[in-house]
């Protein structure tokens, strides 16, 4: 029976590599100069640090901005919200989004359903398999969610025949 995962996966390795230009350029930057601002991560949580809420948005732009170009969608980052530590000093929680959550695999079960393909959806943990009869009708599944799910990046993995 063929069959494909829906996954949605931030490449951890262009992640950190983002990361690393990121307080590359900004230990090098002008307007940062005797500030303590940097970005740092755990697993899959990174800490931004700045002096002051503008100092903090200059530190997202420059990750966002090194984050596009390493090819990492921006949509996996997830922004909390800044927190004041001490004096003016700012620090934000940014997550970075590893699955499909239980909402959106929800959506596209349901997507899959409504749109009337001989194929079927489950929910496999933070994964959805879709598997169908004909490998055409997998193919118009992928079409499909590609189209309709724009929220959240989605990447089509183990495509078996």
């Amino acid at each position: 029976m063929p069959s494909f995962d829906v996954v949605s996966e931030a490449d951890a390795v262009e992640v950190r590599n983002a990361i690393d230009q990121a307080n590359k350029e900004i230990s090098t930057r002008f307007d940062f100069k005797g500030s303590d601002a940097r970005i740092e991560q755990k697993e899959r949580e990174l800490t931004a640090f700045a002096d002051d809420e503008f100092k903090l948005g200059q530190v997202r732009e420059v990750l966002l901005g090194k984050a596009a170009k390493r090819g990492v969608d921006v949509r996996f980052l997830d922004f909390g919200d800044p927190q004041k530590i001490g004096g003016d000093k700012m620090k934000q929680t940014i997550t970075v989004r590893h699955g499909v959550s239980s909402e959106h695999a929800k959506k596209i079960v349901r997507l899959i359903k409504d749109s009337k393909l001989k194929v079927q959806a489950s929910i496999q943990g933070d994964a959805v398999r879709v598997t169908g009869a004909k490998r055409d009708d997998l193919q118009t599944a992928i079409a499909l969610l590609k189209k309709d799910i724009t929220d959240v990046p989605l990447a089509f993995q183990n495509f078996r025949d």
